[in-house]
């Protein structure tokens, strides 16, 4: 297959990237700017199999006015882009894979695909716009996906490789109380699950996240236990905020989510409990 990534130089773009070509299809990334104009898009994509669009400016920031326009249009304004480049290809690709994130979900409620009642905070809001400009993709007779992403785990980048070095040197510990949900997602699954939805041509939204969710706390003691260190070193919640301003929230609040959409379809997790992923970062 020829597939294309739009925000391919993130951690999960540059996981897929690898993956897909392990498995013998030609990728290729694409950057989708401000100044990059519809016609440009449109014959990037031309005769592509697959689209998918991973585009966004990180979370991981402190939240500002400024920030969070950019949070929300580095997602609304490229898709928009997306479906209007789309409007205008000839040989459209047969399947568009969007993404969002299961902050669409309110707090603390065991939710999956079939919720219909959502959380109203700034980024329920943006993943909520985020999916509607993508689904209009369907419109043009394209199969269109949503996957919405737990907490990635991966070695090499998300929040394993950020909180690698303190517990590393016995400087590890919860976030706030640690009580708040996890739902996460080992980044070996996350590939698998594009490639079992893509095969099957599976269409709608999917909750990309283990089976087993847990809390920070767990995987604050099981990290902490496989690297053979202390944990006793908390992040006061108070501290999050002075860093991070609103989007503290996202880490001080949880979402308890399952992935009944892929297990129905007969997907087989690797990693299912986070002692199983913990370890194979060791």
């Amino acid at each position: 297959m020829r597939i294309k990534i739009v925000g391919c130089s993130g951690f999960v773009g540059q996981s897929l990237k690898s993956f897909f070509e392990k498995e013998g299809n030609e990728v290729e990334s694409l950057s989708v700017r401000d100044s990059t104009s519809v016609e440009k898009v449109s014959d990037a994509i031309d005769g592509c199999d697959v689209l998918i669009n991973l585009a966004g400016v990180s979370i991981f920031g402190r939240w500002s006015e400024g920030y969070k326009r950019s949070l929300y249009e580095s997602r609304i304004e490229t898709t928009k882009k997306l479906l209007e480049a789309l409007k205008n290809t000839q040989n459209r690709p047969k399947h568009f894979i969007s993404t969002s994130a299961i902050g669409i979900y309110p707090n603390e409620v065991a939710c999956d695909e079939t919720r219909k009642e959502f959380a109203s905070s700034f980024l329920a809001n943006t993943c909520l716009d985020w999916e509607k400009e993508a689904l209009k993709a369907q419109d043009l007779g394209i199969k269109t996906s949503i996957f919405r992403f737990g907490v990635v785990l991966g070695k090499s980048g998300g929040m394993i490789k950020k909180i690698w070095l303190p517990f590393s040197l016995g400087l590890g510990g919860r976030v706030g109380n640690g009580e708040q949900s996890l739902s996460w997602i080992h980044i070996e699954d996350l590939c698998a699950a594009y490639t079992e939805v893509i095969k099957k041509e599976g269409e709608g939204i999917y909750n990309l996240c283990s089976p087993e969710p847990t809390n920070n706390l767990i995987l604050t003691k099981t990290l902490g236990s496989l690297m053979r260190r202390p944990t006793i070193f908390p992040v006061p919640a108070f501290v999050l905020r002075l860093i991070f301003g609103e989007g503290s929230d996202f880490m001080l609040q949880g979402q308890k989510v399952y992935p009944k959409r892929l297990l129905e379809a007969g997907f087989e997790f690797k990693y299912k409990n986070i002692e199983e992923a913990l370890k194979s970062f060791l």
